[in-house]
């Protein structure tokens, strides 16, 4: 997974929505604990959440709520791809590589053991 171009997306092949939130999520929390990702670009996904919770909109949901939520989601989901986008490729790279095999078990993989109870008396 070598994309370095500029506008690549840097993700996992899709494996449904909650997964990739998910992905999402932890490649944005290991890059914001990197020391190699600058500060100021740390900002982006800090000030979108600050922005989430911020009770200032830039569409207030007095109109339409559904306006107001829907400029949330926009500027968290801008704030993540942008974050993400500028961070050094080699280090998002990196970490995506981590997230995937840690994400990379499938439902057809078995545990084979045996379990044995025991008495409350033993504990």
């Amino acid at each position: 997974m070598n994309n370095n171009k500029p506008g690549n997306l840097m993700l996992p092949p899709s494996r449904g929505l909650i997964s990739d939130l998910a992905a999402r999520l932890k490649l944005i929390v290991r890059l914001i604990g990197d020391s190699r990702v600058s500060f100021f670009l740390k900002a982006i996904p800090i000030g979108a959440a600050i922005y989430l919770f911020s009770p200032v909109d830039f569409m207030p949901g007095m109109v339409l709520p559904i306006i107001g939520a829907i400029d949330d989601a926009a500027v968290i989901s801008l704030g993540a791809y942008l974050f993400v986008e500028l961070c050094p490729p080699e280090v998002v790279n990196e970490h995506m590589q981590a997230i995937s095999s840690n994400m990379s078990a499938t439902p057809d993989d078995v545990v084979d053991a045996e379990a044995t109870d025991i008495p409350d008396d033993k504990k």
